[in-house]
């Protein structure tokens, strides 16, 4: 009897605290979700300016590339549910073409990044996203299956 108690209590302690980390996770999503557009990217530039130690023509010039990446952002995700309403998949060219839009976005942001930083701040700045990457990569395999995967296996 005492054996069953015990594992009834095991169980629905485990249950709730499974119960409380999701419950964090959606509660943190939520508040960034209630800033409005120009409120995320000032608070971006700012962390940015930390991190990087930018000066203030920088600063200027990363609030143009922050505002113009959301916008770009927010399109694509409009893109992105009207596509899903259609109930169609893109074609495989349909997503060359997006992949290698996207391929492009990013080589013109890295040349832009190389004007305005200096060759340390480019080289911090590339460690940053890089982590950030990989950060997100095995958040996706987590999600996916539900245990963290080697991105560097192709098959």
């Amino acid at each position: 009897m005492k054996k069953l108690i015990i594992a009834t209590l095991l169980v629905v302690g485990m249950t709730s605290f499974a119960q409380d980390k999701k419950e964090m996770g959606r509660h943190h999503r939520g508040e960034m979700e209630k800033f409005t557009p120009e409120q995320q990217n000032q608070l971006m530039l700012k962390k940015m300016t930390l991190e990087l130690d930018l000066n203030a023509s920088q600063q200027k010039e990363m609030s143009k590339i922050i505002s113009e990446k959301s916008a770009k952002r927010e399109a694509r995700i409009k893109e992105i549910k009207a596509n899903e309403d259609s109930s169609t998949k893109p074609t495989s060219d349909e997503m060359f073409a997006r992949k290698n839009r996207m391929l492009d976005e990013q080589i013109a942001m890295k040349e832009r990044m190389k004007k305005i930083l200096n060759p340390e701040q480019f080289k911090k700045w590339e460690d940053m996203k890089g982590k950030r990457h990989h950060g997100m990569k095995n958040r996706m395999m987590r999600h996916n299956d539900g245990k963290p995967a080697n991105m560097d296996d192709k098959k």
